[in-house]
């Protein structure tokens, strides 16, 4: 929501998407390099104090983009600003994934419930997708851009403080605190790849918000931008929902190398999009192998990296997420700026191209990381 508001906001400020792109992008390359860092962080001291501080600090950070944004306003405060908002909003999301196994700590089959548990995260994950482009979408037109990105602001307050001191948090802190420290590094060959997956579907995100952006935009629907983007994760949620019952045997680096090819498929359309009832229905076709393919990324994460180091995962990956997102934005805008809305959507074939080598390239390698007595 953040991002996306900021490019909104940005945009029809400075009537650049090459400025609105670089602004949202920077917001998200600071968040990339800020999250592991306070995710590492919260591995260390635990999760309540570290997102407590984020969360306020991120919600002060997007009002201050709302009042140093305006027609006249120097490129290089704009940028600042979005830099130090990006760098303190939390990861709440991958931070929420760490706590699902101390939780289902001696419940019973525990690899079933954290599996459940990841899949109806991810759901929920795309639910914001969902909620959070389609307030931007409405508040920008009711309330204009600053007022959706101050509405961002009040529930980062609110809802990052909720979780920050829900009890789970807890649970975190004591299994640092009792686990010790691991020698195991946590950047090894197969993090790496679950890293540049990640990358890739922030840069999916990234190019299709830009894309839908200069074409709503084109056709006099700027305002509806975010309500257009929003279906990406009404098929996202459905999936994220439906691969909770799909059996063990399916392991998760089946599902990522299935779900690439899924969203090399489902964005080409794009390609041949020019008119916005085109663009909602292959939008709403993408979003069901967004999700299996997050999913899939994260629950591996969890089962290859350390124990005591999963926040510091979880974190880079969504930081990952936010590099890509910042990229695909940024060379989205550039090329929409000179090329229109097709050559933005060009970026996000390229990128989910990229995914599918990725997965396919590394399948094995996956499969034969994963310890066996887990059998994911």
């Amino acid at each position: 929501m953040s991002q996306l508001g900021v490019l909104v906001l940005v945009s029809e400020a400075t009537d650049s998407y090459g400025v609105g792109g670089a602004a949202a992008g920077i917001l998200a390359v600071a968040n990339a390099i800020g999250s592991p860092i306070f995710g590492s962080l919260s591995d260390r001291i635990g999760q309540r104090p570290v997102v407590l501080v984020q969360s306020l600090a991120g919600a002060a950070g997007l009002a201050g983009v709302v009042a140093v944004t305006d027609p006249d306003a120097p490129r290089l405060v704009i940028f600042a600003m979005a830099a130090v908002t990006g760098f303190a909003i939390p990861q709440v999301g991958p931070l929420a994934r760490v706590r699902w196994r101390p939780i289902t700590k001696d419940k019973g089959d525990q690899r079933r419930l954290v599996d459940a548990a990841f899949s109806y995260e991810g759901a929920a994950d795309e639910a914001s997708f969902v909620l959070g482009p389609a307030m931007i979408g409405v508040l920008a037109i009711v309330a204009e851009p600053s007022g959706a990105l101050l509405a961002a602001a009040a529930l980062l307050a609110i809802f990052g403080s909720w979780f920050a001191i829900h009890p789970t948090s807890a649970l975190v802190a004591r299994r640092t605190v009792t686990e010790g420290v691991s020698r195991e590094p946590l950047w090894t060959g197969v993090f790496v790849v679950l890293v540049l997956a990640q990358l890739c579907i922030g840069m999916i995100f990234g190019s299709v918000q830009t894309g839908t952006t200069v074409l709503a935009t084109a056709e006099g629907q700027a305002g509806l931008a975010g309500l257009i983007h929003a279906v990406l994760g009404v098929g996202s949620v459905i999936a994220g929902l439906a691969i909770t019952g799909l059996p063990e045997r399916v392991l998760y680096a089946t599902r990522m190398a299935v779900a690439s090819i899924g969203l090399l498929v489902l964005t080409s359309p794009l390609l041949l999009v020019d008119s916005l009832p085109a663009l909602v229905a292959v939008i709403a076709l993408m979003g069901f192998a967004v999700a299996p393919y997050m999913i899939s990324n994260f629950a591996l994460a969890g089962i290859l990296v350390p124990v005591n180091k999963v926040s510091t995962a979880m974190t880079m990956l969504a930081g990952a997420t936010g590099i890509g997102y910042a990229l695909g934005a940024a060379v989205a805008g550039r090329l929409a700026d000179v090329h229109g809305h097709t050559a933005a959507f060009a970026v996000t074939v390229a990128a989910a191209g990229l995914a599918v080598v990725i997965a396919l390239a590394s399948n094995r390698a996956l499969r034969s990381a994963v310890p066996v007595d887990q059998g994911y």
